[in-house]
């Protein structure tokens, strides 16, 4: 979902209109946060190093932010210029449209993409756009019983640290 549909959501369900400039400034918040705090995930650029098929990132945050986020854990390089976002498409995850939107301007049919997901949304998004997904449960954000959960959603595979993710493409 994109931010301005859940910032929809949340006035609905609350009652009440955000401010006008409420996406800018939790936009600005945000952006501070991460270049405060935000890391990679241990072992990613290892994986990513390890791994020669064509990569993208396809997101539910705004093209900024992903940018953003992506530069300071200097994981920017790796995907750009294929950084596909929500905003881009007509309906955000759990639909498909953005995971096909990244497949056709990566000139790479749906059912020979691999996605690598941590959310049960983005999990049936990629099932819905006829891609094989594999779950990972590693972020901090990852409840204990997260696992379960994304193999319901259609995961074929979970692993839990990125630096195994090389061996669990190697065994697709």
């Amino acid at each position: 979902m994109t931010d301005r549909q859940s910032y929809s959501i949340i006035e609905a369900e609350a009652g009440f209109r955000l401010p006008k400039d409420h996406h800018e400034y939790v936009t600005a918040e945000i952006t501070q946060r991460c270049r405060d705090n935000l890391k990679a995930v241990a072992g990613v650029h290892q994986a990513l190093e390890a791994i020669s098929l064509a990569k993208c990132v396809a997101s539910s945050s705004d093209v900024e932010k992903l940018r953003v986020t992506l530069k300071i854990t200097s994981l920017y390089d790796y995907f750009a210029p294929h950084v596909f976002s929500a905003s881009q498409v007509a309906r955000g995850k759990p639909a498909p449209d953005l995971f096909l939107f990244a497949a056709e301007k990566m000139n790479t049919p749906a059912d020979r993409c691999v996605v690598i997901e941590d959310s049960v949304v983005g999990i049936q998004a990629a099932v819905a756009a006829g891609m094989m997904v594999i779950g990972f449960i590693g972020g901090s954000h990852c409840p204990p019983c997260h696992a379960e959960k994304l193999m319901e959603a259609g995961a074929i595979r979970i692993f839990s640290h990125m630096t195994a993710l090389p061996r669990v493409l190697g065994g697709l």
